[in-house]
């Protein structure tokens, strides 16, 4: 047979052992897979002895301990036996004694804890935000809140105006915010609950001011309110006390925008707060002199990556009914434009982009702190800042290395065809998500074009 490799699909073993059955759990729980038994950890076969009795055995050992019904082979190579165990991906959650497992890349994982909880409400077709909580009552509801939702959606044209003359429970039902029973879901307590720490020790927005070093805080904010009014009081105590907002006038007229493109940071605010695993720690934003770092627990959907997430995508939301809560409200855009309308911004105001990682096991987004960088000339943090000629001439060097990363992005591309986002992020010495992006503008632009596929393509400078 041609060597084999193990992956997510594939495992080997040389022989056979009872705990083995743990990675036939981690295939069915996660997308099917193979377990060879009789081949070394290289991918060759070295044979088992035993082939016809664990052919005989297997298949009942495996419906008996889980319910699974597996493909058990017999294959013959160079007159040594081996058998291979398939099993296709289980609609059910599947467990090994009393234990989930769950494969990933080519590892067996036992799962507990946030992570289990997460993948049993995926596997029975629900989501942690429509959970029922059968003690809560509608009184436990803001109704103030409920009606500043209203406003806000009728407002924003996504719901008719006739939805006014409907009552807040017949609201509700129109929202799937509670179930056949009225009984209230975990979302409408979190949307609308006049004590939303009641349901949800984790669902406030932290924010702190440092200074050099994680243990120098300055001060700190721990934000707590329905979810529908988060974002803007988010956004007021930013504005407030962390954020600067260089005035300048337009003829006669003041214009005091925010450091950060205000649409911009409102989309990374909701996001985090539609996509928190609300099972884990508060959603954390860290305010340095140089950069923001907005963290929100929580890991991507199976097969999405921050590439994927940087582009038109799918709409995949961690919580549906607060996310399509949100959307009603004109406070996020739906079909995954939210990344392309922060992109837009920063571009709109010639700033460097913010960059998306995978970080302690949510997502962490990192805002350079250009304008503030810019205009520190010894005055207080939130004091009334001018824009003086040498401000300007800061935001000029600012487009203008904007400008030289682009210039060397095309020179690279000249240079070599075959070169990878990732190597040109190397070589600039900035982050990859950084280079997708001047590398879309340079696609919009009709300067470059991709020529095939992300492995195996090249790229192709048009003008």
């Amino acid at each position: 047979m041609n060597t084999m490799k193990e992956d997510q699909h594939i495992e080997f073993k040389q022989s056979w052992r009872d705990e083995y059955l743990q990675y036939i759990c981690g295939f069915a729980n996660a997308q099917g897979g193979t377990l060879y038994i009789g081949i070394d950890n290289k991918g060759e076969v070295c044979g088992i002895k035993n082939a016809h009795t664990l052919l005989e055995n297997l298949p009942n050992q495996i419906n008996q301990t889980m319910g699974l019904l597996a493909q058990v082979d017999l294959h013959v190579d160079e007159e040594k036996e081996y058998i291979s165990i398939h099993v296709e991906p289980s609609d059910q959650a599947i467990s090994y004694r009393g234990k989930f497992y769950y494969r990933s890349g080519s590892t067996l994982q036992e799962m507990n804890g946030v992570a289990l909880t997460d993948f049993l409400f995926r596997k029975n077709n629900t989501t942690w935000d429509q959970s029922i909580v059968e003690e809560a009552t509608l009184d436990e509801l803001d109704a103030e809140s409920v009606d500043y939702f209203l406003r806000k959606a009728v407002d924003a044209q996504r719901l008719d105006a006739s939805v006014r003359e409907l009552s807040h429970i017949q609201l509700l039902r129109k929202l799937k915010l509670v179930n056949h029973e009225d009984q209230l879901t975990m979302a409408a307590l979190l949307l609308f609950g006049k004590d939303i720490e009641q349901w949800n020790l984790m669902a406030s927005f932290r924010i702190g001011r440092f200074q050099q070093s994680q243990a120098n805080l300055l001060f700190q904010d721990n934000i707590v309110c329905p979810l529908i009014h988060m974002p803007e009081r988010v956004l007021w105590t930013l504005r407030s006390r962390y954020l600067v907002a260089p005035i300048h006038y337009e003829g006669l007229q003041r214009i005091e925008p925010l450091e950060i493109p205000e649409d911009a940071l409102r989309e990374m605010v909701c996001n985090a707060i539609v996509h928190k695993n609300y099972l884990g720690p508060h959603i954390q934003m860290r305010v340095w002199d140089d950069k923001i770092e907005l963290w929100n627990f929580g890991e991507l959907p199976y097969n999405y990556t921050i590439e994927k997430l940087l582009q038109t995508h799918e709409s995949y939301p961690r919580n549906p009914l607060i996310a399509q809560i949100f959307y009603l409200a004109g406070l996020i855009e739906q079909w995954g434009r939210g990344y392309e309308k922060i992109h837009d911004a920063f571009v709109r105001e010639h700033l460097m982009q913010p960059t998306f990682e995978q970080a302690r096991g949510g997502i962490l987004v990192t805002i350079p702190r250009e304008k503030f960088i810019a205009i520190q000339t010894g005055k207080s943090i939130g004091a009334e800042l001018s824009t003086t000629p040498d401000d300007q001439t800061t935001q000029k060097s600012v487009q203008k290395s904007v400008q030289k990363s682009v210039q060397k992005i095309v020179d690279f591309i000249s240079e070599n065809p075959n070169i990878t986002t990732q190597e040109m992020a190397n070589l600039l010495g900035i982050n990859r998500s950084v280079v997708a992006r001047h590398i879309k503008t340079l696609k919009e632009k009709g300067i470059i074009r991709r020529v095939g596929p992300d492995k195996g393509g090249h790229w192709e400078i048009l003008s």
